[in-house]
């Protein structure tokens, strides 16, 4: 008994465009693969035996947004539906795209050229029948990732699908076909050739699926993770001791899991402490240390971070939270260690930094970290932000205005005197009226050179 599939009126309607002018129209790929899973379908793709120019005429609105290999994106209905001709792709030299493309009037063979099995699925949208040639229904109900004929010609074609193999596999928590993933290590070669914005967007999306540790661990495995993250793979086999289960690179990976989808808390979590290897030290007990970690990780981190192409916001987040990850709160805190620990990290940081502190004690193997760890001290900030107090410059009843009305030249001594303001009211928050603090400024411009 065949499969069938459901597809949407609208959609229907606009296949219906093509087979009244003759032509034929398949929804492909995702869509498919999403909706035998009982998953929601945002982006239905189609397929047709129709011409992009011969697509122009059918449809308003059409945007030739790949012609040069048959695609274009048709609007219909408030919806953009990418639409490509049925083809067969010619030589990969770059290890990304297809030197030139062939048209068919072929579904089998445009089938034929995708990636895996479970995304080589095509439905007809007037009857809903599944067309499945290469077994993606079996593969989808093994739960296998499995490449499309020889896994090694399918790599070689575009290096960037054994990420995507390592992917499909994390968000669904499947396994990847033995000889699919022989060939990864087979054809490394390729996928260095893949630029690494493609690389940073296909380690996003593993990074922030359900199962990121899973997908971590086969990139590994794989020899993936070490062609473009060097840094974390360099943790494999570094001891910790203590409360530590795992080595630093486990530790990573099981800190990553725990760590909520967010993907600048999930790069944080696992890069945190890929500085360990370089500043662990053993006493003669044995006793294992690794003083200033968290400087030399949030170094590394930066760096690796501008190599994929993220963002400067993004490569700032996890270095700020890399940085900073190691504070150890306690409830004999005072008001004014807290009100200097945030004036430190700043405000807006405190509870990333609380997620990321219990993704790291989450990570050690004992079990999830109790978030009443950190949940005082959230709480005390926040107390501390509604009696208005200041956690930073901004925040003084004076600034640089003020100080240079009362005499102060602009410059590096009125940017010392500020900073030792700021220290007084973080101690006592009732000197923080103008009046006061100017009063302090006067009394304070001969330390730093400045005349009456």
């Amino acid at each position: 008994m065949k499969r069938r599939l459901s597809v949407p009126k609208d959609l229907r309607d606009f296949a219906a465009v093509f087979s009244k002018s003759g032509y034929s129209c398949y929804f492909v790929g995702g869509a498919v693969r999403d909706g035998l899973l009982g998953r929601p379908v945002s982006d239905w793709d189609a397929a047709t035996d129709a011409r992009p120019e011969q697509v122009k005429g059918l449809f308003r609105s059409v945007i030739p947004t790949g012609i040069q290999h048959g695609t274009v994106t048709v609007r219909w209905r408030g919806a953009s539906i990418e639409t490509t001709t049925f083809r067969v792709d010619g030589e990969y030299r770059d290890g990304r795209r297809p030197e030139s493309v062939a048209f068919t009037g072929d579904l089998l063979d445009d089938l034929s050229r995708r990636d895996f099995t479970i995304n080589g699925m095509a439905v007809d949208p007037a009857t809903g029948e599944v067309v499945d040639p290469a077994g993606g229904m079996d593969d989808l109900a093994a739960g296998v990732v499995r490449a499309i004929g020889d896994p090694i010609a399918r790599f070689t074609e575009d290096g960037l699908r054994p990420m995507r193999a390592v992917r499909f596999a994390a968000r669904f928590g499947f396994s990847i076909d033995e000889a699919t993933f022989a060939a990864i290590p087979a054809t490394l070669e390729r996928f260095r050739l893949v630029s690494a914005e493609r690389v940073r967007d296909e380690f996003s999306k593993i990074l922030t699926c359900d199962r990121p540790a899973d997908g971590l661990r086969m990139l590994y495995d794989s020899g993936l993770l070490a062609e473009f993250l060097p840094e974390l793979t360099a943790c494999a086999g570094v001891g910790q001791g203590g409360p530590h289960r795992y080595d630093v690179l486990g530790h990573s990976f099981a800190a990553c899991l725990a760590a909520p989808p967010d993907l600048e808390l999930r790069l944080a979590a696992l890069l945190h402490d890929v500085g360990k290897p370089a500043r662990r030290a053993e006493a003669e007990d044995g006793s294992l240390s690794f003083h200033g970690h968290e400087l030399e990780s949030a170094r590394l981190a930066a760096a690796a971070l501008r190599r994929l192409k993220y963002p400067n916001a993004v490569v700032d987040a996890v270095s700020r939270l890399v940085k900073h990850h190691m504070f150890d709160y306690r409830d004999s805190w005072t008001d004014a260690a807290v009100r200097r620990f945030v004036a430190r990290v700043g405000l807006e940081w405190v509870k990333p930094l609380a997620l990321l502190r219990l993704a790291d004690s989450g990570g050690m193997g004992a079990g999830p970290a109790d978030p009443r760890s950190v949940m005082p001290l959230i709480e005390r900030v926040e107390s501390l932000v509604a009696k208005d107090q200041a956690f930073g410059l901004k925040d003084l009843a004076i600034g640089g205005d003020e100080l240079a009305a009362a005499g102060w030249p602009r410059g590096p001594a009125m940017g010392r005197a500020l900073a030792e303001l700021l220290e007084a009211v973080l101690d006592d928050p009732e000197l923080n009226e103008k009046g006061r603090l100017l009063d302090i400024a006067a009394r304070i411009k001969g330390k730093y050179g400045v005349g009456d």
